[in-house]
């Protein structure tokens, strides 16, 4: 796959800007224009005809619009990722179309760079759901063969991904837990560390408390064996996934150290396709252990200003620590479009862009974590279900776009 060109699909009804996007984009080596369509109709046709990477959808056109395209074009093909451009940057808009199913929204005109990184971000994106599905690459009604060993993990070394916010109230844990439901499937098996050890409540999200913790775990760092590791793990039988619990008392927590927690987090991610640790908001050793250790680093805030200023700290603690801003994820959640704060002026302000928005949805969350059921389980349809889905997508991207560098993404 690596050499391979990202295969575009251009959908607009006017003829003047399919012909200035295909001009633009001729002068990119690594991206191909495969095909243009005219309509909503023309463009889900096209799509299944020319197997394209990535669609760049109008949103407004007159017999079909782009987001009910998109959706359509998504069921179909999932491998194959929508960016959608518009005039209208609402954002009632782009809640839309990321519920349908949309990688992007960009708001017409977009500039040149911005346009072709959305696209290369998005090729990236469709190569691991055409390798994960182990589809072939070659193009519809090419002479080609499938890639040997595309169905195979492209994470065969795991990825560690810590969940974070330097404000408590967040929403950190909710995020963690529901982040590994939906990471997790058959051939990317996750791993859900709680690394809140004085007060983690991982356990109580998925009406598990009172198994093994990582107080069994820590004392046999030195001489693990992924027997041991299974045993000592909880099973949560309703997603496969393997949860490691914090200790039951804070006072228990002193008997772990950094350089166990560590430990485990490495020998973790040889068994492990995803690695995904909840951390507390204080910033202790085993904390920046984390950061330190980590791959991805998904950063939550929320529209309170206290929890923005904080996220603006910690970006600056991380400049210090030489972590660089590629390897952040930054999240918006419990998102009210009613407040006037939007994530596009936060990302601005903190000049960090706010790559997911997960909205508010109190009628759905707080149930689920009184019942210890995580909603990604049996409300996968609600809008705060396909925020997480957005955020694994993004993470997946992540990975692959810093391995993309060459180097291992927790040294860069």
């Amino acid at each position: 796959m690596p050499g391979e060109n990202v295969r575009v699909l251009i959908v607009d009804d006017v003829a003047e800007t399919r012909e200035n996007v295909k001009k633009l984009l001729q002068f990119e080596a690594d991206v191909e224009v495969v095909g243009a369509a005219r309509s909503g109709k023309e463009g889900i046709q096209l799509s299944q005809e020319l197997n394209p990477d990535v669609v760049l959808m109008d949103i407004n056109m007159p017999d079909i619009d782009g987001i009910t395209a998109t959706e359509t074009i998504r069921q179909r093909s999932p491998h194959v990722q929508v960016i959608i451009l518009s005039v209208q940057g609402d954002q009632n808009y782009m809640r839309r179309a990321m519920l349908a199913g949309a990688r992007d929204f960009l708001t017409k005109p977009p500039s040149g760079d911005e346009l072709i990184s959305a696209i290369r971000r998005a090729g990236e994106m469709s190569r691991y759901e055409r390798a994960k599905a182990g589809q072939s690459y070659a193009a519809a009604g090419a002479t080609g063969t499938a890639i040997p060993g595309a169905n195979l993990n492209l994470l065969s070394n795991g990825k560690i991904v810590m969940v974070y916010s330097p404000k408590g109230g967040t929403g950190c844990t909710t995020v963690a837990v529901n982040l590994a439901m939906a990471l997790h499937n058959e051939d990317t098996r996750a791993v859900l560390v709680d690394g809140n050890l004085q007060f983690g409540d991982v356990a109580v999200f998925i009406n598990e408390q009172g198994k093994n913790t990582i107080l069994e775990l820590a004392p046999r760092v030195d001489e693990l064996e992924p027997e041991i590791v299974s045993d000592l793990l909880i099973k949560h039988d309703p997603s496969g996934v393997h949860v490691l619990a914090a200790p039951q008392r804070p006072e228990y927590a002193e008997k772990v150290s950094a350089e166990q927690f560590v430990k485990i987090l490495q020998y973790l991610r040889r068994m492990y396709a995803y690695v995904i640790v909840d951390t507390s908001t204080i910033l202790t050793d085993i904390t920046l252990s984390v950061v330190d250790t980590s791959d991805v680093i998904v950063m939550v805030t929320t529209q309170e200003i206290p929890a923005i200023k904080n996220c603006r700290l910690f970006l600056d603690l991380l400049h210090t620590m030489g972590v660089v801003r590629e390897r952040i994820v930054f999240i918006m959640n419990r998102y009210d479009k009613r407040i006037a704060i939007t994530p596009e002026r936060v990302g601005e302000n903190l000049k960090q862009e706010v790559s997911v928005v997960i909205p508010m949805d109190e009628k759905i969350v707080i149930p689920s974590v009184n019942r210890g059921v995580p909603f990604m389980l049996d409300n996968k349809s609600q809008p705060v279900a396909r925020g997480i889905l957005s955020l694994a997508e993004s993470v997946r991207a992540r990975v692959i776009a810093l391995e993309s560098l060459g180097e291992p993404v927790s040294k860069r």
